[in-house]
């Protein structure tokens, strides 16, 4: 990647904030962002937000970026499958850019290193988490086990430790292995920060995150 590539960061912030992570992972890129406001982590909280992602990628699309990037899962994917392959493709016509989701980079991901059967670990409480079970399933994926926080507010994952976080991805991995014991893969939702600390910790288990596909 050449260094003075930009990319349009639609973010699920109020603010146009570039999120830790981005800054963390790719210091050689620059990143303008474009805040859609998500209210809270549940459908009522993303539909204004959800309604406001073209706009902020033309807006973005019109100051000269390289590419553009949807930040924030469930905001892509609480809408099913067919709705998010709808947006990306609206998404390219109207900006006539590279574009990707956060929940395209999930599918990527996974089919990078070839998984198909997954555990899910999210911040998410019961509705969102049905949705991406649903989405997972429509992209192609056998979800064997999803637990989650059960949060509501926006933000307030970030208020899970490390430990938490590995706590619940072992109780979704000894539910899945309890169900059926061949192998597959894990998914989480966490930050990349903690992504090194998770793979020790998950063994020879493959394991992605949505910050770091």
């Amino acid at each position: 990647m050449r260094r003075d590539f930009t990319i349009g960061l639609v973010v699920p912030f109020a603010a146009d904030t570039v999120p830790d992570e981005g800054l963390q992972m790719y210091p050689d890129v620059r990143f303008i962002p474009r805040g859609v406001g998500v209210r809270s982590l549940t459908p009522t909280g993303y539909d204004s937000a959800c309604e406001a992602i073209l706009p902020a990628a033309e807006s973005l699309a019109a100051q000269g970026v390289d590419a553009i990037m949807v930040i924030g899962t469930s905001l892509t994917f609480y809408r099913g499958s067919d709705f998010h392959d709808r947006l990306m493709e609206r998404l390219r016509t109207a900006t006539g850019l590279p574009v990707s989701t956060m929940s395209q980079a999930v599918v990527d991901g996974l089919r990078s290193f070839g998984a198909r059967r997954i555990v899910v670990a999210t911040a998410y409480a019961d509705d969102v988490n049905e949705r991406l079970e649903a989405f997972l399933t429509a992209q192609g994926f056998e979800v064997l086990a999803l637990e989650g926080f059960g949060l509501f507010g926006f933000g307030d994952a970030e208020k899970q430790s490390e430990q938490d976080i590995i706590d619940l991805s072992g109780k979704a991995i000894v539910k899945a292995k309890a169900a059926d014991d061949d192998g597959f893969a894990h998914k989480v939702e966490a930050s990349v920060r903690r992504v090194v600390t998770l793979k020790e910790r998950m063994g020879l288990l493959p394991c992605s995150t949505t910050k770091q596909s």
